[in-house]
């Protein structure tokens, strides 16, 4: 079973986490809040930022040796933010 991508989008965020639901536990985490993140961001609520996060949550992953997820883009219309998310993490490498 793949391990599951969900992205959950707010006002000023995104957030992308990797959870294997087999064992109940998150894999890799990223958001506009993570340090690696934060500093080269100008603003959070962006598209860019959003493709940034895609793209670090796909290297993570592969850290790990995960090349396959789900996306799971948590009800969210899949435009704008989330599918800057999904589509960083493609160019990336990670297969959605």
């Amino acid at each position: 079973m793949r391990p599951r991508l969900c992205v959950y989008r707010s006002g000023k965020h995104i957030y992308a986490q990797v959870v294997s639901d087999e064992s109940g536990q998150t894999l890799a985490a990223v958001s506009t809040l993570s340090e690696e993140l934060r500093a080269s961001l100008k603003k959070t609520a962006t598209v860019e930022a959003a493709k940034e996060v895609g793209t670090l949550i796909a290297k993570k992953c592969q850290e790990k040796g995960i090349g396959r997820v789900v996306f799971d883009r948590n009800g969210f219309l899949y435009h704008g933010r989330i599918r800057a998310v999904a589509e960083g993490a493609r160019e990336a490498g990670l297969q959605l």
